[in-house]
């Protein structure tokens, strides 16, 4: 039985009213909400699938496509902003040609942004699967990428 239908078999009794709370529990579990899971959540409350995925889209918090083994996000926040970050964003979408939102082909990086990630006096900040860089350039950024895809030719 796949993840979903644990989830949906679980809270078998729920309805519409409990839409993020659900959609919250698939992503959770499957790590995004795949087009199968809007479908399956559509029949089993009984709520077009388009309804989901309008709901989905209006928050943030959702992804519809699985993260990368290297999750960058990328402040945007006042202070980031102010000490160049859209630089590093810019930096970041060429390297791994995409965009943010997106996460590379080979499933190894997916970009994010973020409002703030509450570290404004290191400005401008980047976190790869939690860790920190502090004032990043586009020149660190990139040295940063690059030594993950040497790590990653090793393995």
């Amino acid at each position: 039985m796949s993840k979903v239908k644990e989830i949906l078999e679980k809270n078998k009794n729920k309805k519409r009213e409990a839409l993020i709370s659900l959609l919250q529990e698939i992503q959770e579990a499957e790590g995004y909400i795949s087009s199968q899971a809007v479908i399956e959540l559509s029949r089993h409350l009984n709520v077009p699938a388009s309804k989901i995925y309008g709901a989905a889209t209006f928050y943030n918090q959702f992804r519809f496509e699985p993260l990368g083994k290297y999750h960058v996000m990328v402040c945007r926040g006042t202070a980031c902003h102010v000490k160049g970050s859209a630089s590093a964003l810019k930096t970041a979408e060429d390297i791994l040609n995409i965009k943010a939102g997106k996460t590379t082909k080979d499933g190894l990086f997916s970009l994010e942004t973020v409002a703030c990630m509450g570290a404004c006096g290191l400005a401008p900040v980047i976190s790869i699967n939690g860790e920190f860089y502090a004032q990043v350039t586009a020149e660190k950024f990139r040295k940063i990428i690059e030594d993950i895809k040497a790590a990653e030719k090793k393995i």
